[in-house]
């Protein structure tokens, strides 16, 4: 089953048409009965209401499809920066990937951001130039772009016929023929006709390029070409297919979606160039209590091992947990364990998704995608199978959040329902926080940016019908030290008649930005016992995360233990965690501490004609421009502001551009506030 089976994942910045080329994948492999368009709101795989009403995808969709006796597991993934928790999780478990590109915006810098992170999980891609239809399209400067921006070796298997209005249809390299959509049957066939004499010129140059670049990697393919004999397609294919899977090259296919051209082509590609699961080497996890390395085979046989890579609440079934097996079988029924809550769970049913309708299956096996109804323990980055083969894949790391906003219940009755669903929306998100106040008693919640926390809002209200204000959106602010500094701190109580008493010495000094709290102790264990450190540790690590003076948690800090005086008598762990984390707050007091705000990195795109008021107002707001490339129609403005003006920017840059400016923000760096 395995070997025909392809997980993939369609990334693409915002309005590459991803979304709209998703629809016509399910239309073709008959999924879907009528095309979908985001333009009309009727998309079948952005199923939340917001989805539809924003144009935008946010949670990515599992569906499965079959083309030419292969099942296809599509995952269709956000492009919008602010929810990078969603991008990460989807390629942790992909093993391929489509990367769109927009002919007329090409490379944009959110197509960087999720590229480098395909690049850290390595994942093989191929690429579609799709809205070739558009004014400005321009398909060979977009190749250029992925070679310069992307560090990547496209190779294009497909050119275009014309562009703009005159897009017509598409030459196959490799065949060396054209294809031509019938428009009356919504490009579900095409023909394939000879190419034309005016255009084959420029088929034969790229077609050669296109060998010249197989050929380096085959000494097969050479022979025959200085034979000068001819090359079999499936030759070519074939290295193409070892290559991209080295990610060496990047075959590239063109179209335009929304006028249903090139669609059939990708889809192929999809088979011939990106891996089946097992094709794929051993995935390394740790040993949940020994921590030392484990190699995951990807066979079906095997104990079972899996992931939860996302967990979405449904207000029929509950909490549905989709995973991905990469090795054995897991059958519905049954109990699985989880090696993250050292807890077993029953696996009530199991289903396979298509966007939002669902097929109830008994089993899940090495290399599927699929959902589990039941768990209740489950969350996002955990890892099940059988208790027998204890793994942990490794736990994604997601940024931390750099925005909040306090939310309030309109009546008491309300609060503990709004806690209930704060709860269900952080086990699906792990970029979304929530806490309470101690003081104030006010809910607080924390996001990637304004458009996270503005989505996740909407959905407490109109979802689960919770009726709440919002406040303003507030910077979530850091902590940190400027210099080194030492302190003595002796605790001292009496409980329940004892006496508790620890002395320590601590030294606090500055780290590299970026670098993270560090923790070490210098006391030799015959001095102090291991418990104890352990306990200092535990109060030092408490402290960090509740700040310095203001209570902001606090970062970059170095603590090291110089120095303790430990009496049998008197020692608890107790007195050596509250002298560790009080000490903490006293020797950072004189380390010159420092208030730091996150600063974001801005990439705005505008037409030229607007450049200047588009510079003049990131600066007004504190920015500091980096760089601006100009593009045919467009200027590209790279910047850095500090986040707490950068509120409300979207509002200002349209006015400022009539609508037709956009930008991407992502945090950069934590620097000094310059005072609010």
């Amino acid at each position: 089953m395995a070997q025909h089976t392809r997980n993939i994942g369609i990334m693409a910045h915002i309005d590459a048409g991803k979304t709209t080329t998703t629809e016509r994948i399910l239309y073709y492999t008959g999924k879907s009965h009528r095309i979908g368009e985001v333009d009309d709101g009727a998309a079948t795989m952005d199923w939340m209401v917001q989805e539809q009403d924003r144009g935008i995808t946010i949670t990515s969709a599992a569906t499965q499809i079959q083309w030419h006796d292969h099942t296809i597991n599509i995952i269709d993934t956000p492009g919008h920066v602010d929810f990078t928790a969603e991008v990460e999780r989807s390629l942790r478990v992909l093993d391929g990937a489509v990367a769109i590109f927009c002919a007329v915006g090409g490379v944009e810098p959110q197509s960087e951001t999720v590229w480098r992170q395909a690049d850290a999980y390595e994942v093989p891609r191929i690429a579609f130039v799709n809205k070739m239809d558009r004014i400005g399209a321009d398909f060979f400067s977009v190749i250029n772009e992925i070679r310069d921006k992307l560090a990547a070796h496209p190779v294009p298997l497909f050119i275009p016929i014309g562009s703009e209005n005159a897009f017509t249809g598409t030459i196959d390299l490799i065949e060396m023929e054209e294809l031509h959509w019938i428009e009356t049957e919504h490009g579900r066939t095409f023909e394939k006709r000879p190419v034309r004499s005016e255009l084959v010129a420029v088929a034969e140059e790229w077609h050669e390029h296109l060998m010249d670049t197989v050929s380096t990697y085959s000494d097969e393919i050479t022979g025959l070409l200085l034979e000068e004999q001819p090359v079999p397609a499936e030759l070519i294919r074939g290295v193409l297919r070892e290559q991209t899977l080295e990610r060496t090259l990047l075959p590239v296919y063109v179209g335009a979606s929304l006028r249903n051209i090139g669609v059939q082509p990708l889809m192929d590609g999809v088979i011939d160039f990106l891996p089946a699961p097992e094709e794929l080497p051993p995935i390394t996890g740790v040993h949940p209590k020994k921590g030392e390395p484990v190699e995951v085979d990807r066979v079906v046989d095997g104990q079972s091992v899996a992931m939860v890579f996302k967990i979405q609440a449904d207000r029929e079934a509950g909490s549905l947990s989709f995973i991905r097996v990469y090795q054995g079988t897991i059958k519905s029924g049954t109990a699985v364990f989880n090696h993250n809550q050292g807890k077993r769970e029953r696996v009530n049913r199991i289903l396979r998704m298509h966007a939002n309708r669902t097929e109830q299956v008994d089993r899940l096996e090495a290399g599927d995608i699929g959902v589990i109804v039941g768990f209740k323990l489950a969350q996002t980055g955990d890892t099940i199978g059988s208790e027998g083969f204890p793994v942990v894949l490794e736990r994604m790391h997601f940024p931390q959040p750099v925005i909040t906003v306090a939310i309030e219940p309109q009546t008491l009755s309300e609060r503990d329902r709004l806690k209930e669903v704060l709860a269900i929306l952080t086990r699906e998100d792990p970029t979304f926080l929530w806490k309470e106040d101690e003081d104030t008693g006010e809910l607080v919640i924390s996001g990637m940016g304004e458009l996270h926390l503005d989505v996740l809002v909407t959905r407490i209200i109109d979802d689960y019908k919770v009726k709440a204000k919002v406040g303003n959106p507030q910077v979530t602010y850091r902590e940190s030290v400027t210099a080194s500094n030492e302190h003595r701190e002796v605790f001292q109580k009496v409980i329940g008649g004892k006496e508790n008493r620890a002395e320590l010495l601590l030294r606090v000094y500055p780290q590299q930005r970026g670098a993270g709290n560090h923790f070490e102790s210098s006391v030799p264990e015959s001095k102090l016992p291991k418990q104890f450190a352990a306990a200092c540790e535990r109060g030092i690590r408490a402290a960090f995360s509740s700040g310095i003076r203001l209570g902001y948690p606090g970062i970059d800090i170095g603590v090291e233990l110089v120095d303790a005086v430990y009496d049998d008598q008197t020692a608890s762990e107790f007195a050596f965690e509250a002298a560790a984390s009080l000490g903490f707050d006293n020797a950072c007091t004189g380390a010159a501490p420092v208030l730091l705000e996150p600063v974001m990195k801005i990439d705005v795109l505008v037409p030229k004609e607007f450049m200047g008021e588009t510079i003049n107002g990131i600066t007004t707001r504190g920015g500091i421009v980096h760089s601006v490339e100009s593009r045919p129609n467009i200027e590209h403005i790279t910047a850095e502001a500090p986040l707490r003006k950068m509120f409300g920017y979207s509002t200002a840059l349209r006015s400022t551009t009539q609508g037709r400016g956009n930008y991407a923000m992502e945090f950069s760096h934590f620097a000094p506030s310059d005072g609010r």
